[in-house]
């Protein structure tokens, strides 16, 4: 009997995944049969779902219904596991497809209270009002939590790969939520800044291999650290030092081989466990240390292990399959300008269509203002206009 070639999200066998679920104290459930009569379960299947509320303020309510999701995904090795999320769709009435944009939020911490999910009902969440903005076209929004945030196990910060998985799946997931009303067929966009920016970039470059069924139209992204060792050079001695330790945790979550432990003194060691149970916002990465050297006995960056695992999560090699819209902001003080300016022309010498927009401001300041010309580019794309690349 001839069998239909398998795709590659059909490497989620039963066994294999069974074994993950019950590992995690989760339910296992099949939503898929394979051409042989076998259960199988695909990045993207809903694990579990609840209904949760989004405010984008605290005590400011919006007309929108939410879910607290879990959902399947996979890990920078390809391997299964569950991360969280929350779907959002405008409570308009309307019926039928409307876009969706999957979002993926910039750096919050390493802590589990730190997730996007877990500020949406206290209006705590720092991105929310960019994306109640997005709320407000009409469109439905997947916000991912990424491998690690409200989910067993570390927050895997900074690994690219794991990052835009977890960003196409939780579109995934937000299609597959019966209660959502979202159609499979219907306009998807991406959309982020900062880590953000790293992972919905990712997540476009991985759109035609890793989840080619969804129907993308563009991404938008901004402030993208498109190459770790060039920001962490840029960042050692400076106000962003901590950020090269977080990146350096997350880098180990996903790759326990790289041993991190065995490079940092005690301070690093305090300042580690520190931030896996902190937020940006209490401080985790600003002003503990000027230096790497301040937390090591020996920089790990430079090894040949680490060094190979963080040109991994590069970002350029690869052009996305859809128009983009790329924004940094020329006086950055985390991510150098020059990187931004690098992903652009790496991505239109691959034939990706760029719209490139200069924001002569800051990371921080940035995100705000590049936020609704990102959110009014995608909102063409939607319409079907045709996309107004400058790569020339």
């Amino acid at each position: 009997m001839h069998r239909a070639p398998v795709r590659p999200y059909h490497r989620w066998a039963v066994a294999a995944t069974a074994g993950l679920i019950l590992a995690a104290g989760l339910p296992w459930a099949a939503t898929a049969i394979d051409a042989g009569g076998e259960a199988v379960s695909r990045p993207g299947d809903i694990v579990r779902s609840a209904p949760t509320s989004f405010h984008p303020l605290p005590g400011q309510p919006t007309n929108t219904r939410a879910w607290h999701i879990e959902y399947r995904s996979s890990t920078a090795k390809g391997e299964p596991n569950v991360v969280s999320g929350t779907v959002i769709v405008p409570n308009d009435g309307r019926t039928g497809p409307r876009p969706l944009v999957t979002y993926a939020v910039g750096t919050v911490g390493l802590g589990d209270q730190c997730a996007p999910s877990a500020g949406f009902p206290n209006g705590t969440t720092t991105e929310a009002t960019l994306i109640n903005q997005v709320v407000q076209r009409g469109w439905a929004v997947a916000v991912t939590d990424y491998e690690g945030l409200g989910t067993p196990g570390d927050h895997t910060y900074t690994v690219g790969r794991a990052e835009g998985h977890a960003v196409l799946d939780a579109a995934r997931a937000a299609q597959r939520l019966p209660e959502a009303g979202l159609s499979a067929d219907g306009p998807v966009g991406i959309m982020g800044y900062s880590q953000g920016g790293q992972a919905s970039s990712w997540a476009a470059e991985l759109h035609d291999s890793y989840a080619p069924e969804l129907k993308v139209e563009g991404t938008a992204t901004g402030g993208v650290p498109a190459d770790l060792l060039k920001v962490a050079d840029f960042n050692d001695g400076n106000i962003g030092a901590g950020l090269i330790l977080m990146a350096a945790t997350g880098q180990n979550a996903a790759f326990p081989e790289l041993q991190l432990d065995k490079y940092l003194n005690d301070k690093g060691r305090f300042y580690v466990d520190y931030m896996k149970k902190n937020c940006v916002a209490a401080n985790t990465t600003a002003g503990l240390f000027k230096r790497i050297s301040d937390v090591t006995v020996k920089n790990p960056l430079y090894e040949e292990d680490w060094l190979r695992r963080l040109r991994e999560s590069n970002l350029g090699s690869h052009g996305p399959d859809h128009p983009v819209y790329l924004y940094h902001g020329t006086v950055d003080e985390l991510i150098p300008y020059d990187v931004g300016q690098r992903l652009r022309a790496d991505w239109c010498a691959r034939g990706t269509a760029v719209r490139w927009t200069s924001l002569p401001l800051g990371h921080v300041t940035a995100v705000t203002a590049g936020a609704v010309p990102a959110i009014d580019w995608l909102a063409g794309r939607f319409s079907g206009k045709p996309a107004d690349g400058n790569c020339s």
